[in-house]
């Protein structure tokens, strides 16, 4: 069969890649996939895939073999096998200088030092001296390899710092102390950028974390002064120029309680706080992914609905592996209008199996609709409130 468009090579098989998948179908793009494991949640939606280790520079190669631009579900790959690739003659996008500003939390918060943007006080620490000298309370993360709250402590006292002073010195990585910041909720700026400098905005998002994990999103931020929004976007428009970021920047802020904004974390792909764009949005984050990375004209990302909230689906204690597929039938016909997405995985307690969409005209009808529908999922409808 003739090449009718050219091939991407996404590294990484979680429930990115695999969300990937339905809009490069309407787009026409063919997709090859590396896998981490068999049947992981994007191997089972992309046919074309290599089951191997993304830390082997040889793996990486043979499944890029013949593609025309590399990008990722996740910003784990080693930075020596990104520059290798864009040595074999491979377009990575985010290419390993931008990437690296996801990977490592020290050289990120040195170069947006650099760029002038608001972040909390921080400093690179090496022993428990330092942190005294940073001050206690903080909050103590290594550099690299944290995701959903793993790598990360909220420190009080010098008995505190030992874990992850070990964690640090036992891993090899950096440890970096930031500030406690006294923040009213926690925001999301999610913007795209193609390799041509085009870019667009999403609306600035709310977003609750429980256990590190982030529970909920509503789009746009509830009462959200107008100006502080575009600043926020601002704060993110000028991240992924000043860092030549190609495809999704979410860009999580901290509102603080004295009205200003503070960046927090960078992720370099699509991010959970922009789940709400898939049926939320004119183009989902998904699909500005896609068009941005292969260079095509990017889609308005403009909402659909007044309001749209996301909540997660995560596995509970006592849920049984068929009860995800079980919940269809009463979610459904509760809310027609619901917008359920799976992700194929095995329930474990607190792992992402799936989110549900809602939207509407009346936010607090919208909140209630997709909390109901992910208590009901998760076999938990006596919290569905919370």
């Amino acid at each position: 069969m003739p090449e009718l468009a050219p091939t991407l090579a996404v590294i990484g098989g979680g429930q990115l890649a695999r969300m990937m998948a339905q809009p490069a179908i309407a787009l026409g793009l063919p997709l090859r996939l590396l896998a981490e494991a068999e049947g992981v949640s994007a191997a089972q939606v992309i046919p074309d895939q290599l089951v191997g280790d993304y830390t082997d520079l040889d793996t990486l190669l043979r499944v890029t073999d013949g593609c025309a631009v590399v990008t990722f579900d996740h910003e784990h790959v080693p930075t020596d096998h990104l520059h290798a690739l864009v040595a074999a003659g491979h377009a990575v996008r985010p290419g390993p200088e931008a990437l690296v500003h996801a990977q490592d939390k020290g050289v990120m918060r040195a170069r947006l030092a650099e760029l002038d943007v608001p972040c909390p006080r921080n400093a690179l620490v090496h022993s428990l001296a330092d942190v005294e000298a940073f001050g206690l309370p903080c909050v103590l993360k290594t550099t690299r390899g944290g995701y959903d709250g793993k790598g990360v402590w909220f420190v009080d006292t010098v008995e505190d710092c030992a874990e992850p002073l070990r964690v640090a010195a036992e891993s090899g990585v950096g440890l970096l102390a930031e500030e406690k910041v006294a923040f009213r909720r926690e925001l999301s700026a999610l913007v795209a950028r193609s390799p041509s400098g085009q870019a667009a905005a999403y609306p600035v998002v709310a977003s609750t974390q429980k256990d590190g994990i982030c529970h909920e999103v509503v789009a746009p931020a509830p009462d959200l002064d107008p100006e502080l929004a575009a600043h926020a976007q601002q704060i993110a428009l000028r991240v992924a120029g000043a860092l030549d970021v190609t495809g999704i920047l979410a860009v999580e802020l901290f509102e603080t309680t004295d009205g200003h904004v503070l960046v927090n974390e960078l992720a370099m792909r699509p991010h959970n706080t922009g789940h709400w764009t898939q049926d939320g949005a004119v183009t989902s984050q998904f699909e500005n992914h896609l068009r941005a990375v292969m260079d095509l004209p990017l889609g308005s990302p403009a909402p659909r609905a007044r309001w749209t909230v996301m909540v997660n689906i995560l596995g509970g204690p006592d849920a049984e592996v068929g009860r995800l597929y079980d919940g269809y039938p009463h979610a459904m016909a509760r809310d027609p209008h619901l917008r359920v997405h799976l992700y194929g995985k095995e329930l474990r307690p607190g792992r992402k199996v799936g989110h549900v969409n809602a939207y509407g005209d009346d936010l607090e009808e919208c909140l209630e609709r997709a909390r109901h529908a992910a208590a009901w999922f998760r076999g938990d409808l006596g919290n569905e409130s919370e």
